[in-house]
């Protein structure tokens, strides 16, 4: 089940919400709990005593960590081991073996596991738990349904954001509710899934057809690159509105996971503002261990490629994922040996076409799969194994998607956001009052296209 469908928006949500704010606020976690759980059955049936099992191993680890302290380091490796193991043995079993048989000529066969939803998110959140018990950022959390609760909550359990427990610990003993709140968890559920289903599932009409166009032009393996770039960004920024709005719902504030990237005058300032919540989970709990930049110049370059290429591993078990990490691992490198300081010379407009050509070739190396498929369109961008630049197919895909082109690359900047501000402080009766009209209008178009459309899951599902 996903946030944008009939079923949660009509069914799911509304029957939790009513339950939730019925309830005494001391059954409050068991409720979400329950809930997280049937939300998850629903998607992933035979997966759930995994990630329960998983949830009690960080548990017990968290308690033993405390109580022992001689010990603590050993129970520390110990949680992250186990974590690691379901995750690595699930997602990357398939990668291995298929390495493994082309090194060595083997014929090992392939176990061909189906990759349980959201586990990249959920051990990286478990992991983050039992490091900060370990160095005694957090308390550890005695209550194992609060604990459970924190790993399994449904509206960030599938794709993020990654929360941090010290960033709700406070929250799972006491929450608080106003109609403020709850009236802008909606309007940014609103958006997000405006995000997803008026932009990203249209823009998916063309990266689907790119596979079916038998004559591709350098005309339309730009088309493509563009509407790749776009549709990753609305897709998963808008599950992240969405999964923050649904936290402001039932009483928690969740992190912000994307800030108008795209706007971006240096891949080093992209990744500040490209899903923040993994960002930073990689430089505090990867790159900040490793030594960061406070060791020598060799291993501080170690430490960004290593960090890098485990981001890259993370987004799947593929090479062209590993070939996307490298590729931002070498260009932050240059930047920071000397390429920022030019960037913050040259004019600002120059620097953001050097970003977004570097995100859109990146995104086209991320969205395909086999190294001669990235050879093919990474060359069909420059005109490399193509006969044509431009045909009648290609003008019709671009004239025919124009306006939703256009839409998602306003969209992607802060410009609606910045008139809507000052739209509020001229006239903000008036806006008031427009607001939540154009919001329900909106929710209505959405579930108009929900009715009449096909289903289209979350990308960053499969990752």
């Amino acid at each position: 089940m996903v946030f944008s469908s009939l079923t949660f928006l009509f069914y799911f949500l509304p029957i939790a919400l009513i339950i939730y704010y019925i309830v005494p606020n001391k059954v409050k976690n068991l409720v979400l709990f329950i809930t997280s759980l049937i939300f998850y059955f629903i998607g992933e049936p035979k997966y759930v005593i995994l990630m329960i099992v998983s949830i009690l191993s960080t548990y017990i680890h968290g308690i033993l960590i405390e109580k022992y302290e001689k010990h603590k380091k050993k129970f520390l490796i110990s949680s992250i081991v186990i974590s690691l193991s379901f995750l690595v043995f699930f997602k990357y079993t398939d990668f291995i073996i298929e390495n493994v048989n082309a090194i060595f000529n083997g014929s090992f066969d392939l176990l061909n596991l189906a990759l349980p939803i959201g586990i990249s998110f959920y051990t990286f959140k478990m992991i983050s738990y039992i490091v900060d018990v370990y160095t005694k950022k957090v308390k550890v959390q005695k209550n194992f349904l609060k604990l459970a609760t924190y790993v399994s909550l449904f509206p960030q359990l599938m794709a993020g954001p990654i929360v941090r427990y010290s960033t709700i610990e406070k929250e799972l003993d006491e929450r608080k509710y106003s109609f403020a709140v709850f009236s802008n968890g909606v309007r940014r559920f609103i958006i997000g899934l405006c995000k997803k289903i008026l932009i990203a599932d249209v823009l998916s009409d063309v990266v689907n057809s790119f596979s079916t166009v038998t004559e591709k032009t350098v005309l339309f393996y730009w088309i493509y690159a563009i509407s790749i770039t776009l549709q990753i960004y609305f897709d998963f920024s808008g599950y992240s509105d969405m999964a923050i709005g649904l936290g402001k719902m039932f009483g928690f504030n969740f992190p912000e996971n994307f800030n108008y990237p795209y706007i971006s005058k240096s891949v080093t300032e992209f990744w500040r503002r490209w899903h923040i919540t993994l960002g930073t989970w990689f430089r505090d709990y990867v790159y900040i261990p490793l030594g960061g930049n406070r060791v020598g110049k060799l291993k501080w370059l170690r430490n960004i490629l290593v960090v890098w290429i485990l981001t890259g591993l993370w987004h799947g078990a593929a090479w062209n994922f590993i070939l996307w990490g490298l590729l931002y691992g070498v260009l932050l490198i240059i930047e920071k040996l000397g390429l920022l300081k030019i960037l913050e010379k040259i004019p600002a407009f120059l620097s953001r076409i050097y970003v977004m050509f570097v995100v859109m070739i990146g995104f086209v190396i991320f969205s395909v799969s086999g190294m001669s498929q990235i050879k093919e369109c990474i060359g069909g961008l420059f005109g490399i194994g193509v006969d044509k630049i431009i045909n009648k197919e290609s003008i019709y895909y671009l004239l025919n998607y124009a306006s939703i082109f256009i839409i998602a690359i306003i969209a992607s900047t802060p410009i609606i956001k910045n008139i809507i501000l000052k739209l509020k402080k001229k006239v903000p009766k008036a806006i008031n009052i427009l607001e939540p009209i154009t919001l329900l209008l909106l929710l209505v178009v959405c579930v108009s296209y929900l009715v009449d459309g096909s289903f289209n899951p979350f990308l960053y599902f499969r990752f």
